[in-house]
C-alpha cells in the first residue's frame, strides 16, 4: 500500500510540459510536414529518456501535432488551438505562408515560437518578440544560388518562375535582384502556384528565351513535372536552381527518372549533417526510427524542441511568460548548428549549403 501510494505521490508531482507542433501532413506537401514531425517526436523521446528536471520538478514532454495543410486559413486556425490549449511553446510551421499569420496569433498569446523552416526574412520584421528562426532565411539562399549562377558556373541569362506564395515570391525576389546586381539578364519572368502540375505554356515561352537557367521559386511537388516537362521540351541543357523548397530526397522520385534531374542546383539554409559533428550519428538514429521519410527539415525541428526545452531548464520554469525571454539568450549545442539568436530572432551565423543531384543521390557541393 505504501509503495502504490509513493508511485502516486511521484506521478501526481511530474509536470507535463506540451509542446506543440505545426505542419502539413495532408495534402501535397504532407512528406515535409511529416519529416518535421518525426523531427520534433525523436526530440521528445530524447528528452523524456534524459530524465529532464526543471524547477526541482520532473518534467514529461509530449507532443501537440497539429496539421495545417500548407493553408494560411488552417495555419491560424490551428494557431489559435494550440493557444486555447495553452501548450508550452510551440515549433512551427513549416511554410512561410503559414507562419507569418500564425506568429501574430502566438504573439498574442505570448506563446514563444520556433520555426525550423520557414524562410521568408518578413517574418522577423514584424515586432515580435516570441518569434524565432532555426536556419538561414531566403536573402541567404537567394543570393547564394544567384552568386553560384553568375561566379561559378559563369551563366549569362536566367528565367525565373515563382507559385505565387510568400516563401515562393520571397525567394524569387532575392535571386532575381541579386543575379541583376551580378549582371545575368533576367530574359523571363513567369508565375504558376503551388498546385500546378502542367509548366508545358509556361516552359514553351521560357525556351524561345533560351536562358542558361530557370530559378523557380516554389516546393518540390511542382519541380518535380517541371523537371519532366524541360526534358519532353528538350530544355536539358539549362539549370534549375531553387531553394530549400525542392532540395528533398522526394525530389528524387517525383522527377521520375527525368535527366533533368542532374542540372538541379538547390540551397538549405544549414550545413550539411554529414559535415556536422553529430549529424551522421544523427541522421542513422533518424532512419531507423523512421525508414525513407527523410527530406530536409527534421534537424531542425528536433533542434528548435530542444531549443525550448533548454531555456525552460535555464528559467526554471515551463511558464511561457517566464522561458520565453530565455530564447533570446539562448547558446545551445544542436545537430545543425550552435544556436544563438540575434535580437529580432534570427539565427546568428547562419550556414548555408547547395546541393545538386549526381547518379540519383542528394549531394553536397559546399
Amino acid at each position: 500500500m505504501l509503495s502504490s501510494l509513493c508511485m502516486v505521490t511521484a506521478a501526481q508531482a511530474q509536470t507535463i510540459v506540451r509542446i506543440g507542433h505545426v505542419a502539413p501532413v495532408s495534402g501535397a506537401q504532407a512528406h515535409y510536414g511529416r519529416d518535421n514531425e518525426n523531427g520534433a517526436r525523436m526530440a521528445i523521446d530524447d528528452l523524456n529518456a534524459q530524465g529532464v528536471e526543471i524547477g526541482g520538478k520532473k518534467v514529461k514532454f509530449e507532443l501537440v501535432a497539429e496539421d495545417d495543410a500548407a493553408d494560411p486559413k488552417q495555419g491560424t486556425a490551428a494557431a489559435q488551438k494550440l493557444c486555447d490549449a495553452k501548450v508550452n511553446g510551440v515549433v512551427g510551421h513549416l511554410n512561410s505562408g503559414t507562419t507569418i499569420p500564425a506568429a501574430k496569433i502566438y504573439s498574442q498569446c505570448g506563446l514563444p515560437m520556433v520555426t525550423p523552416s520557414a524562410t521568408n526574412p518578413d517574418l522577423t520584421t514584424l515586432g515580435y518578440k516570441n518569434v524565432f528562426r532555426l536556419l538561414a532565411n531566403d536573402k541567404a539562399l537567394g543570393a547564394g544560388l544567384a552568386q553560384y549562377a553568375a561566379k561559378t558556373l559563369k551563366l549569362k541569362k536566367v528565367a525565373i518562375i515563382d507559385d505565387r506564395t510568400a516563401y515562393g515570391q520571397g525567394v524569387a525576389g532575392v535571386f532575381r535582384q541579386t543575379a541583376k546586381e551580378l549582371g545575368l539578364e533576367v530574359v523571363s519572368e513567369q508565375y504558376t502556384n503551388d498546385k500546378a502540375v502542367d509548366f508545358m505554356s509556361i516552359l514553351t515561352s521560357i525556351r524561345s528565351k533560351k536562358p542558361d537557367g530557370i530559378f523557380f521559386g516554389g516546393m518540390d511537388p511542382q519541380a518535380g513535372p517541371m523537371l519532366r516537362q524541360m526534358q519532353q521540351l528538350g530544355l536539358t541543357k539549362a539549370y534549375l536552381f531553387g531553394g530549400d523548397g525542392i532540395c528533398t530526397d522526394k525530389l528524387i522520385e517525383l522527377s521520375s527518372g527525368a535527366k533533368t534531374l542532374g542540372n538541379v542546383v538547390c540551397a538549405v539554409g544549414g550545413a550539411s549533417l554529414d559535415k556536422l559533428a553529430s549529424g551522421k550519428a544523427w541522421r542513422a538514429k533518424y532512419d531507423a526510427k523512421f525508414p525513407r521519410q527523410f527530406q530536409v527539415y527534421s534537424p531542425y525541428t528536433y533542434d528548435a524542441t530542444m531549443v525550448l526545452a533548454d531555456a525552460m531548464k535555464r528559467a526554471g520554469s515551463v511558464d511561457p511568460k517566464v522561458y520565453g525571454p530565455k530564447l533570446g539568450e539562448a547558446n545551445y549545442t544542436g545537430v545543425t548548428a550552435q544556436v544563438r539568436f540575434e535580437s529580432n530572432g534570427e539565427l546568428k551565423n547562419p550556414a548555408m549549403t547547395l546541393y545538386a543531384y549526381k547518379d540519383g543521390k542528394k549531394v553536397a557541393l559546399n
